[in-house]
Order: C-alpha cells, then structure tokens, then sequence
C-alpha cells in the first residue's frame, strides 16, 4: 500500500465517492444574460434587438447569422428560431445617469459593481440588471419593468403612445415557464400569418378575372343598338358624329385615319407659345423673305445673304 513513512492515508483518499454537482452563480449567469449577446456571446452594443422568446442580440450578430448561408453555420438554441430580421424587434433602452462604465477604470483596479446597469425603466426607474422583470412591446420596441405596467394599467405605451394588446407584451430573459409560453404564442402568430397569406392569393385570382371579364368586346346586340342610334339622329348630326367614328376604325384596324382639318391644322403664331419657340417654325414672320432676298440660279443657297 505504501505508507512508508507513517503516513496515515484518510477515507476520502482511499474511497471515491458520487462527484459534485458543479453550482451555476447566479450573477455571472445574470451577468452573461443581461450585458452580452445570446448569439455572438460579445458585449451588447446598440442597436439592441430582442426576438420573440425574449432574448437580446446585437443587430450587426443577427444580420451576419441570416446572411451565413455556408454549411458550417452554427445553428444553436439562441438563434434556430430567427428566420428573418422581421422576427426580431430593435429595442428602445433608456439610459442609466449612474453607469459609468470604464470611464473610471483607467489602471484596472476599480471594483465593477454588478449590481449597476447600462438601463433603467424609463417610469419606475428600476436597474434592468436581472433582479427585476422586464418586458418589451413588441409593436413599438419600447421596454419596461413588469411593476411599471403593472401599476400603470393603459393600452398605450408610456413613451411613444402607440397603442398595444397583451400579446405584444414579451418577457426579456424569461423563466423556462415564460419560454414555453412565448414560443407557443410565436408558433400561433406565426401559423396565423400564414393563413392569412394563403387567404389572400385566391382573392387577388378572383379579381383579376373579373377584370378580365370586364374587358370582353362587345356583342352583336350592343352593335345593333348603336346603329339604331345612328338612324335616329339628323343628317347634320351624322357628318359630325362620323369623324370621331373614322378615326376609332382607322386606331382599330392599323391604320392612321384621316383626321379633321379644323382640329388639328393650326398656325403656330396663333399658339401662345413664346417668340424664340415661334422662330423656330417657317410660319414664322423671321422665316418669310422678300422676293429681293430670295435665291435664285446664281444665289442659291443662304450663305450669300
């Protein structure tokens, strides 16, 4: 056995007995929850999103993670859930006047006080540290302590005034209670808009085809009715009625139809258009010569005058 020596060996040394369940601490866990990022694990930094089960990102980390499209892309339990940036909400966080952070902590020898934080509730004041509950609104982003709205009872926000239901409350860094309620909320918001979405094609189908219907030539019966129109009318009013006719039957057919003088020969020193615009056309008083001026078999082009 050895024990050269006296060496009196104790019962711990000799029997090996059931190891030791290794006890999480509750503030780095706290700590690691509320100041570093459930996906890139780094500091947070604004702009600060939270997703549906009430976990917190940096923005710049869920981009990057839905932009990865590799095989190598690490899918975890921080992030499976997160299919879009429309999934996850950018929070508005009001600051705390009593965090200084590393301003003072030049040398490396100043104590950090995990009680402080980064924000605070923005009614109650409360440190948004993990010792207090917080929530965010889902429509507007705003982000509270559960006391504040619990006390304060409204439908609108405290800060921005949008208005809100209770499904749009979410918890930040919930209990495994919370979670489970959360995701089943997300499933059914989710399996809603889908619904919803299918709803939809068959309507935008329908009106399309009612549009096309819409647009169907006319019948025998409609052009019977416009001849009798036709006879109705007096022989003055026939000739007027017949130019517009013509030129329909010409658009219809290709061709361009011979349009009426009267509506479309027109002097353009008749028009109110400026004189520079007028110069521009031979109808213009600048444009006309004098028979002195005009060319003949010697002078026959401009440049002699």
């Amino acid at each position: 056995m050895g024990c050269d020596g006296g060496t009196i060996p104790k019962r711990h040394e000799l029997v090996k007995g059931p190891k030791k369940v290794e006890k999480v601490d509750k503030d780095a866990e706290l700590v690691a929850q509320w100041n570093y990022c459930a996906l890139s694990q780094e500091i947070l930094r604004r702009p600060i999103v939270a997703c549906e089960l009430g976990r917190l990102y940096n923005k710049d980390a869920v981009i990057e993670f839905l932009l990865d499209k590799s095989s190598e892309k690490a899918l975890g339990k921080a992030a499976s859930h997160i299919k879009s940036i429309k999934n996850v909400t950018e929070l508005r966080l009001s600051d705390n006047p009593a965090w200084e952070g590393d301003k003072g902590n030049t040398k490396g020898d100043k104590h950090d006080d995990l009680q402080r934080a980064r924000f605070i509730c923005p009614v109650v004041g409360l440190e948004m540290n993990g010792r207090h509950r917080f929530c965010f609104l889902r429509c507007c982003g705003c982000v509270f302590s559960e006391r504040a709205l619990k006390e304060i009872k409204a439908e609108v926000c405290h800060t921005c005034g949008a208005t809100f239901q209770e499904d749009d409350v979410i918890v930040l860094n919930g209990t495994k209670q919370d979670v489970e309620e959360l995701k089943s909320r997300m499933e059914e918001r989710r399996l809603r808009a889908r619904l919803e979405k299918k709803a939809r094609k068959p309507k935008a189908a329908e009106s399309l085809s009612k549009l096309d219907v819409n647009e169907e030539p006319a019948g025998p019966s409609k052009v019977k009715a416009g001849n009798l129109d036709a006879t109705s009318l007096d022989p003055g009013e026939k000739r007027i009625s017949a130019a517009p006719r013509s030129a329909a039957n010409g658009s219809s057919s290709g061709k361009a139809g011979k349009p009426p003088c009267a509506a479309t020969k027109r002097s353009i020193a008749e028009s109110e258009e400026s004189e520079a615009y007028k110069s521009l056309f031979t109808t213009h008083s600048s444009a006309k010569r004098s028979k002195e001026e005009s060319a003949h078999w010697v002078t026959h082009t401009s440049y002699c005058f």
